[in-house]
Order: C-alpha cells, then structure tokens, then sequence
C-alpha cells in the first residue's frame, strides 16, 4: 500500500494536534485493520504491523480502533498516542459486565444496510440511527437484494419512514452499475463504514465497490433469512473512487449505552409531542391531557413506534448508569416483578 496522508483522510483537525518540539522522532499512521494481539497501520508511503499496546490506556476509549489515527514512534513504532477523534461509535459489549466495545473512529458516511426480505427490521435499523445520530455522521441506508421482493418500494417507504429526511439507496449489492450510485459519498479520503446484521450482503458490496471478489460471502439461510458472520475483523478497504469502507462483523446484538441525544433526535416526533402534555412528568399512559396518547387515537402515531422508544429509552438509561445504579433498577425491577407474581 503507497499512498499520501491525505489519501488516508488525513485533514486539519488531525494535523493541529501535532507538536513540532513534543512529538519529534514520531509519525502519524491510521489504523486499517484490527486483528486480536495486533493491528495494520499505514501511513504516507508506509505499512506496518504493530502491537496496540499503549502505556497509560485505562479506560476502553483509550485502546485504538479501526479508523483511528495513531502518533507512533519511528523507530520502536510503540504507540505514543491516539490523536482525538471526529466522532466514534461503540456499543456496550455482549453480557453483564460494563464493558464498551469499540466499533470504529472518524467515519464521514454510515452505510446501514438492510437486505429486503424477513430480516429487514424497523426496530434495529432506529438502534443504527441513534448511533449514527449520537455521534453527528451521516447515515444512509441501503437496501440490498431487492430482487428477492416484488415491492422493494414499500421496504424503501418503511425505512424513509423512521425519520425525516433519511436518505435510502436501493441497490443490487452484485451489479456495480446499481452500486455505482453510492460513489457520491466515496470520494478521495472519505471514510464509509457499513453497518447491518449478518447475512444482508455487506460483503458483497464491499467486493462490488472495490471491483474484486476478495472478501468471503455467504449465502443466508432459506428458513428465516438469516445470514451467517462472514466478516471476521474490522477491516478498511480502499475503493476506486479514492475513499475507505470500513467493514465491520456483522452485529447480532447492539446495546446502546451514552446515546441519549442520538435518541431525541431519531424519535424527535415523540420528543416534540410529549413537550405538549398537561403535565411535566407524564408517563404517556392514562394522564388526562397526554399529547402523545391522544396522537395514538387520531392515528398520527403509531403504537409499535411508542413501545420501541420505550424500551430503547429504558435500555439505554441502564446501560448508561454506574453499576451502583444498575444494580438499585434490577431490585426495582425484581421487586415489581414480584408484586406482578
């Protein structure tokens, strides 16, 4: 690989945090590739295989990504540190403990991709839309195998559905005529990550943008649509265009946690109505002068809609607090569970 900083998406915001005098005998490398014990770095006219050990990493946000921008030494090439990031997207890792799992850093464009058959869903596509939200990068979805229906369309209206001004591409993920319509947001620089369970065709399309059929496919599973992890790393791919698309496995779980702005924003319809309760502190259930309520009565806003920003709201309220609080809303949650019984 030979290429220029600025062909990696190298920019401004990067360069300011570079010191002549404090970071001399370093040099900046992205983050390409995360494998386990070792990640790919490149950097102008230079790729290396380093070890992501950093010194004084503590917390998980200190431990560098996929998409990352790394300050490392010239000759020992150790880590001297992860310069700050444009945005960053990660998830609460599978399981009780707190951990979060990083996903990928300084993405420009979220391609969240859907295939149009039974695993197309409503309820994760909005959990891809608050985390793109949170973060302020902009989502796309697209929508593959839209040879598998007789309506792509009404699968397109149901997506544009979830928000105001959401932008969906419907495309053959194996026709690069059809994909070529995803090259405005490719560019020179520019880095795409793909997000969407297993089995949508993610890395169909990466193999369609780059013009190559180097990453492994999969077929689904007839009874239910469901694909398996074809995708095993977090990987950036250069395409023709002279933009990266980051791939990442497929997700069987995503776990908000810190998303709560992300949230407002994606259901900002129902954020918008509850300002119009009688009462401040409406649940949206039986209070007189419920805003929200009385749109369910006159059809302009659906219950399944409600019930869903519900349970995100209440999951990520969870998976945001200390453990201390965690533990106080599952005894709530125990004892409630108790009076029910």
């Amino acid at each position: 690989m030979n290429q220029t900083l600025d062909e990696l998406g190298w920019r401004p915001f990067f360069d300011a945090q570079i010191s002549s005098h404090d970071d001399a005998g370093c040099h900046p490398v992205r983050v390409m590739a995360v494998h386990r014990g070792k990640i790919a770095v490149a950097g102008a006219g230079s790729t290396h295989l380093i070890q992501p050990y950093i010194p004084d990493a503590a917390e998980a946000d200190d431990h560098p990504t996929v998409g990352d921008w790394l300050l490392i030494e010239d000759t020992t090439l150790q880590i001297r540190r992860i310069l700050q990031r444009e945005n960053l997207f990660k998830r609460r890792a599978p399981g009780k403990d707190q951990k979060t799992q990083l996903i990928a850093a300084n993405v420009d464009t979220l391609f969240i991709v859907a295939s149009c058959n039974q695993d197309f869903s409503a309820p994760r596509l909005e959990r891809y839309l608050v985390l793109a939200r949170e973060v302020g990068v902009q989502p796309v979805v697209v929508l593959t195998k839209t040879d598998l229906t007789d309506t792509p369309d009404d699968f397109a209206a149901a997506a544009r559905h979830l928000q105001a001004d959401l932008l969906v591409e419907m495309v053959d993920a194996r026709d690069a005529d059809s994909v070529a319509r995803l090259a405005a947001w490719c560019g020179k620089g520019a880095t795409v990550a793909l997000l969407g369970s297993s089995g949508v065709g993610k890395s169909t399309l990466v193999n369609t943008l780059r013009g190559s059929n180097n990453i492994a496919t999969q077929a689904i599973r007839k009874g239910d649509d469901t694909g398996r992890h074809t995708t095993t790393v977090r990987e950036m791919h250069r395409l023709d265009q002279g933009g990266w698309l980051l791939d990442t496995p497929g997700m069987r779980e995503l776990q908000l946690t810190d998303a709560a702005a992300g949230l407002a924003e994606v259901f900002d319809d129902i954020v918008n109505m509850a300002q119009h309760c009688r009462f401040a502190n409406c649940a949206h259930n039986v209070e007189p002068g419920c805003a929200i309520q009385t749109a369910i009565a006159d059809g302009s806003l659906a219950p399944a809609r409600l019930d869903r920003w519900r349970r995100l709201v209440t999951e990520e309220t969870y998976n945001s607090a200390s453990l201390a609080e965690r533990r106080a809303l599952d005894r709530i949650a125990g004892a409630a569970g108790s009076k029910r019984k």
